[in-house]
């Protein structure tokens, strides 16, 4: 049978005489208010003297007894939240239990090992904030507060275990609250921004519809996302220090909630008071980099672009390059778009000068990216494998000329691309890439001696077979482009009878093009190159 609560002395200076005491006195008072009308002060003074004594014990039995927050628990959580000094040393405890989902564990002095609802702290955060007056602590730790909140409301969407279904049920019976426990963790959510006076910031969320977001599974990144551009752009400090706390969760082993803990922290790496956090940050995004989660890989990426625009980090992104480098040959076009410009950031400093083993890695890897589909990926790797050529040290411009030669046939075509920067990037990197002699320093369009056919036959047929996908681009420029190249390597290689053959099955497929314009041009070309090949061969004939 537990002992009864303690007797006060007359003067008010003992309250328990031992702390093991506290829970029962809890209770005791509790139980009062729920049977009787609520007493005179002097035992509201008594639970704020005894809060600031022992805040924790006073915190947890009170979820305990009274965890749906009933009329009487809110009358005594009004009054603590009603003394700065009070709730100041009860909130933490607050906060480890909102932290815990779903339940959190912790023994009082009592002994009493019952778990508390990680739900049942949000229900007093909410009565709280329904106050006339937000207390001043709720400012200070309005950081850690909004990053528990947020991720409760991803906890509360994902799972919710059949006891915490069934003390929301009854919450629900007792009071008028939201069907489901994550729309009131939104809520919650909101009091607390109205009580910062984020009130633009409430709006625009609401015209964004990013609440609604918050509250799928699957979305729920992209609102903490949108969230943070916001608060990025109404409030730097406070955007800082959720960021930080981010920083430290996310430093330990890795969560199944760091998703939009990510999402959060990419978006304010931009803050000047991130700055100093920059390895920090780095640390966590390179980790993320090697994550199963594309989407987890995405954002690491975006945070990359961020900093590597940053000079204090330049040696932990080149740390990461054979990383970057194996992600290259990744089929997401947005993952590739992003490595590049990581890539070009790294190079903005021209001082900075490649090793070869590097360089050729790169050329290697960007060789095919000149032709990828996406014109981005095509004007990025473009821009990048100029860099490389510019910038590798002297020693590795020689295996370099090998991956140059290779690219020079995808320039050539690229030079008629319909997209004007990438037609522009090709023609420059062509003229880079074929100095000399054999290049045309035209102001249009690069000729086909930039791809020194004549100087070379056996380049000549492996270029023939290269440019035969160019044949079935959609883009009608390039079709064109590619049937005038086929007039000039048949020329070259009119004496060699297979590479004939397939210049002549090419054009003929040509002549039913869809442009009548190309057909044409395919169907005089076919002409020219039959009469040229029946014709003797001689000096003056190219």
């Amino acid at each position: 049978m537990k002992a009864s609560a303690p007797d006060l002395d007359i003067f008010g200076e003992r309250l328990v005489s031992h702390p093991n005491e506290v829970p029962d006195f809890v209770r005791n008072m509790h139980q009062r208010l729920v049977s009787s009308a609520p007493p005179d002060d002097k035992p509201f003074m008594d639970i704020l003297r005894l809060t600031e004594a022992h805040p924790t014990d006073v915190a947890v039995t009170l979820l305990r007894c009274a965890p749906s927050c009933d009329r009487a628990a809110k009358i005594m959580w009004r009054t603590i939240a009603s003394s700065g000094m009070a709730v100041d040393k009860v909130l933490p405890t607050l906060l480890s239990v909102l932290e815990d989902w779903p339940l959190h564990r912790v023994s009082t002095s009592d002994g009493d090992h019952t778990a508390v609802f990680a739900l049942a702290a949000t229900r007093v955060v909410w009565e709280i904030l329904r106050l006339p007056w937000c207390p001043a602590p709720f400012m200070e730790y309005s950081p850690r507060l909004l990053v528990a909140l947020l991720l409760q409301v991803l906890f509360s969407t994902k799972e919710m275990p059949e006891e915490v279904n069934t003390f929301w049920k009854e919450c629900q019976e007792q009071l008028s609250i939201p069907t489901s426990p994550n729309r009131f963790a939104v809520q919650t959510v909101k009091a607390l921004f109205r009580h910062l006076r984020y009130l633009d910031l409430l709006v625009s969320m609401e015209h964004k519809r990013g609440w609604d977001t918050l509250l799928c599974a699957d979305t729920h990144h992209y609102a903490v996302a949108l969230l943070a551009r916001e608060l990025h752009r109404t409030s730097n400090p406070l955007c800082s220090c959720i960021a930080l706390r981010l920083l430290g969760l996310l430093s330990r082993r890795e969560p199944h909630w760091d998703l939009p803990a990510l999402a959060f922290l990419v978006e304010v790496l931009e803050c000047p008071d991130m700055r100093e956090w920059s390895d920090s940050a780095l640390e966590i995004i390179s980790r993320r980099l090697r994550s199963k989660s594309r989407e987890k890989r995405r954002l690491a990426l975006r945070g990359l672009v961020v900093l590597s625009k940053d000079p204090s980090v330049a040696e932990g992104i080149r740390s990461l390059t054979q990383s970057l480098l194996g992600l290259l040959q990744d089929a997401d076009g947005e993952v590739v778009t992003l490595i590049l410009s990581v890539f070009l950031n790294e190079l903005q400093d021209r001082a900075t000068l490649i090793s070869s083993p590097t360089a050729l890695q790169l050329a290697e890897v960007l060789q095919p990216l000149i032709d990828n589909d996406n014109s981005h990926v095509q004007l990025l790797s473009t821009r990048l494998f100029q860099e490389v050529i510019e910038l590798v040290m002297d020693n590795g411009k020689k295996p370099l000329k090998k991956h140059v030669s290779k690219s020079l046939l995808p320039l050539f075509f690229h030079c008629h691309d319909e997209n004007q920067l990438v037609a522009e990037a090709s023609r420059e990197k062509l003229l880079c890439a074929a100095p000399g002699p054999g290049a045309e320093p035209a102001p249009t369009l690069p000729s086909c001696r930039s791809l020194q056919l004549a100087e070379d036959r056996s380049r000549a047929a492996e270029h023939l077979r290269r440019a035969l996908r160019y044949l079935r681009s959609p883009q009608e420029p390039m079709r064109e482009a590619a049937v005038r190249f086929m007039g000039v390597a048949g020329r070259y290689l009119r004496r060699q009878q297979e590479e004939t053959r397939l210049i002549y099955k090419a054009l003929q497929d040509m002549t039913d093009d869809i442009s009548p314009a190309i057909s044409s041009l395919a169907t005089q070309t076919l002409q020219l190159l039959r009469a040229a090949q029946r014709a003797p061969c001689s000096p003056g004939f190219r």
